[in-house]
């Protein structure tokens, strides 16, 4: 299944901008309700729900490990922005400010940390099993965004695994193989944790 949440560009501008910068938990929001939605029609529940995402569903994967925690049996981030506070200083990041914010700004750190993985992840919660994966030539998102949520986690006591290739850029794969290896990857371990 496929959760159109607002930010995507699939229904206009307006279905863009409604979840930019300080709008920015409204996408979060919108794909917790699909979750939830699934589970008050009694097609799945959270043991029995995976979710996947890459790049910047990547980062909405992230939000769902540490915000939504409970819906869901098991979660795949693969080549996300996870750190917010420190994105614009690492790779690309810079590029994105018109669509998350600036977090140097102190009023904008203020609500981009609502949705920063990274800050929000603490001791305590009931994290689902997550799989973090990335390519050491992301050049566009870069690794230590997933090097550093993956020891973050690791520290915490939570079920965390971590994969980086050393090829493929922001796709995290450079070929066909890479590719089919990646997607396989994430599946099976969606397969391999959720009952």
């Amino acid at each position: 299944m496929v959760a159109n949440i607002r930010g995507g560009g699939e229904y206009g501008p307006r279905w863009h901008q409604a979840a930019l910068k300080a709008n920015r938990l409204r996408a979060y929001e919108d794909f917790a309700a699909v979750s939830e939605d699934l589970f008050a029609r009694k097609i799945t529940s959270p043991a029995h729900l995976g979710a996947m995402g890459g790049s910047n569903g990547g980062l909405l994967m992230g939000n769902m490990l540490t915000l939504y925690p409970q819906l869901y049996g098991a979660v795949v981030s693969q080549v996300a922005l996870l750190d917010m506070q420190r994105y614009t200083h690492l790779s690309a990041g810079a590029s994105w400010i018109a669509e998350y914010g600036d977090p140097d700004k102190p009023q904008e750190w203020a609500w981009i940390r609502t949705f920063s993985p990274y800050a929000n992840a603490t001791a305590g919660k009931k994290y689902p099993p997550v799989l973090l994966t990335t390519s050491t030539r992301d050049d566009r998102v870069g690794p230590v965004h997933a090097r550093k949520m993956f020891a973050k986690l690791q520290s915490l006591g939570y079920d965390a695994s971590f994969y980086e290739n050393i090829e493929g850029g922001h796709g995290a794969a450079a070929d066909n193989r890479q590719a089919a290896f990646m997607s396989a990857l994430g599946y099976t371990y969606l397969w391999d944790h959720v009952k």
